[in-house]
């Protein structure tokens, strides 16, 4: 098989589209088959930087490393970054071209990009054995049918044939298989194959009638019903949720090794990206990881990270505002342990020069290290290796802040001033002795009698997730019929369901 193709579609945004192509991926590759991941157009602040420096979602670099390949810029052509509610900026190919409102995208610069969009998509059916497709948000947004690039448009150029997932654990999942699909042109229905339900907790038995009736509507099976698994996590693409730590929590509540556990508040700035940083942390036996938004759920906390962001004087006004600011310096004076990431390590600075991202001009920063941040139009995107703490490291990083360290002990490409560190390395406490030696520092700075456990591997963890993503298809999925869509593309002689698009 060469250049066989699915698009998996959801019937709302978070329905489990991601899940449900790393899950397809992995039980690809697992039967020998060359898979690779796509996604023509991404909206997300959590990117990811592959070999060549391109910055791709980071949804579609998990699901490369589901499919055992290495991510490329050809899996996530477009990617999407907010600035603000009504503008984002936009990302080809890996780079940057410009800010674009909503109205001025889907107003005609989408539809630009439709033919690269597809040269990707084809790229990778001629290398691949496979390539399976996520689409975006919902293939039913009919005000926004016109220009899609994503999902129903992508799926006709190609003529893939497309599996609706659905949330059961939403509620209304039988409405929405029918909507979705009553709402399309005969033309787009045409390559609707199948359902697939996601989150499903109970009985089977009991939901079968309500599929019965649904093929009877519409004409066409439901392939699976997934199981809702706890404490499956993958990167996300936007949401709040701390993927590994629902995992950890659930693994019969692992013990901290040492006498305490360790607390780690994580400050939720505004346009918050690339939070997936933490995920290392939570993975560890006796970390216990959450967000806060207040000043006094710092007091108890033994580190606090302030993460990464796509508006970083927008986020260090919200710091301020919130009493957050305050809190920081007091913990700063008093020795207690603060981490900076990108944008975060940028509030902790002294200055900030910014006409690019903010216009704002000159603003002064929190004051907690040396350091004075210039913005620069072009946009570095890196995949750094070093050393620190006498461990090895490797991260990536994407940020237009220039940083000018002026003082402080080196700390990976930033520096460290007592217990307050800074850094654009994201991904950095992946590298598990790194973590391991980090977490010392912090437990020593906060008093905690808290010790890593000494074997944890982060790499170990997400290949366990990504493997009961591939259990969970396999187990769960009718995959003959999947094998058979992949193979031989959309099912002829489906049946149009009216009304269809207005």
């Amino acid at each position: 098989m060469r250049g066989g193709g699915l698009l998996v579609a959801g019937t709302t945004s978070d329905a489990g589209k991601s899940v449900v192509t790393a899950g397809i991926c992995r039980w690809l590759v697992r039967k020998g088959l060359k898979v690779a991941p796509f996604k023509g157009q991404n909206m997300s602040l959590n990117s990811f930087v592959t070999r060549e420096g391109a910055e791709i979602g980071r949804a579609q670099a998990m699901q490369a490393q589901a499919a055992r390949v290495e991510p490329t810029a050809l899996m996530n052509p477009v990617l999407l970054k907010p600035g603000s509610d009504r503008s984002s900026q936009v990302v080809l190919m890996g780079r940057p071209v410009g800010e674009l409102s909503a109205r001025g995208y889907h107003g005609g610069r989408q539809k630009e990009l439709f033919e690269p969009v597809l040269a990707c998509l084809e790229e990778l059916r001629s290398t691949y054995d496979a390539v399976i497709c996520e689409g975006a948000g919902s293939p039913a947004e009919i005000n926004l049918r016109r220009t899609d690039i994503v999902n129903m448009g992508i799926a006709r150029a190609a003529r893939l044939p497309v599996v609706v997932v659905g949330d059961i654990d939403r509620g209304g999942v039988f409405a929405q298989f029918f909507g979705t699909t009553a709402l399309l042109a005969p033309e787009d229905q045409e390559l609707i194959a199948g359902y697939l339900v996601n989150k499903f907790r109970g009985d089977v038995t009991l939901l079968e009638p309500g599929l019965d009736m649904l093929l009877g509507l519409t004409g066409r099976r439901t392939l699976g019903v997934l199981p809702y698994a706890h404490g499956l996590g993958i990167d996300e693409e936007d949401g709040l949720r701390v993927s590994l730590r629902g995992a950890v929590r659930e693994s019969a509540v692992a013990p901290p090794v040492g006498e305490d556990v360790l607390r780690v508040a994580v400050c939720a700035v505004p346009l918050m990206s690339n939070f997936t940083d933490v995920d290392a942390l939570a993975a560890e036996p006796g970390v216990v990881v959450r967000f806060v938004d207040r000043a006094e759920e710092l007091v108890d906390a033994d580190l606090v990270v302030v993460p990464g962001t796509r508006g970083t004087v927008r986020a260090l006004a919200w710091l301020r505002e919130r009493g957050l600011a305050d809190a920081l310096a007091r913990r700063a004076a008093e020795g207690r342990p603060v981490l900076g990431v990108c944008g975060g390590f940028q509030v902790l600075g002294e200055h900030i020069e910014d006409e690019v991202e903010s216009r704002a001009g000159s603003v002064d920063g929190l004051g907690l290290l040396p350091v004075r941040v210039r913005f620069a139009r072009e946009k570095t995107l890196a995949r750094p290796v070093g050393s620190a703490l006498g461990e090895s490291v490797e991260g990536y990083e994407i940020h237009h802040g220039v940083a000018e360290v002026l003082g402080g002990e080196p700390f990976l490409d930033g520096c460290r001033v007592g217990a307050v560190w800074g850094t654009h390395w994201h991904g950095s406490l992946e590298s598990d002795g790194f973590r391991r030696a980090f977490l010392r520092e912090v437990a020593a700075a906060a008093g905690r009698r808290f010790v890593p456990a000494p074997d944890t591997s982060f790499g170990a963890l997400r290949e366990e997730q990504l493997d009961r993503l591939g259990d969970l298809i396999e187990e769960h999925a009718d995959t003959d019929a999947l094998l058979r869509l992949i193979e031989e593309g959309p099912p002829r002689g489906l049946p149009f369901v009216p009304p269809g698009a207005p």
